[in-house]
């Protein structure tokens, strides 16, 4: 289960371990929950978090998008630097807002 952290309009989510296929269902719940209160700000905090498979970048995509629509905006902090790598390879850095 995630740490989620609410301020005012902004929301902080931690998962605290790497977003891969076995944890993104349960993931996908707590985001689900989350956008449904349409934030300003989501924050993806990814403290803890080393690895990301294909399902969870799709999971951080489809996030982004969501947030967009709402017209908020997403934020992947703290990603690891074979994270923010894979991020740079797929050209990912130039859609995300990444905060170190």
């Amino acid at each position: 289960m995630s740490a989620i952290l609410r301020e005012g309009r902004t929301v902080t989510i931690t998962p605290g371990q790497d977003l891969v296929s076995t944890m993104v269902p349960g993931f996908k719940q707590e985001l689900g929950t989350v956008l449904a209160e349409s934030p300003a700000e989501l924050r993806l905090d990814l403290t803890g978090a080393a690895l990301m498979d294909s399902i969870g970048i799709g999971v951080v995509i489809a996030t982004h998008n969501s947030m967009r629509k709402i017209g908020g905006k997403l934020v992947v902090a703290n990603a690891s630097e074979n994270i923010v790598k894979l991020f740079k390879s797929m050209r990912l850095d130039q859609h995300l807002n990444l905060d170190s």
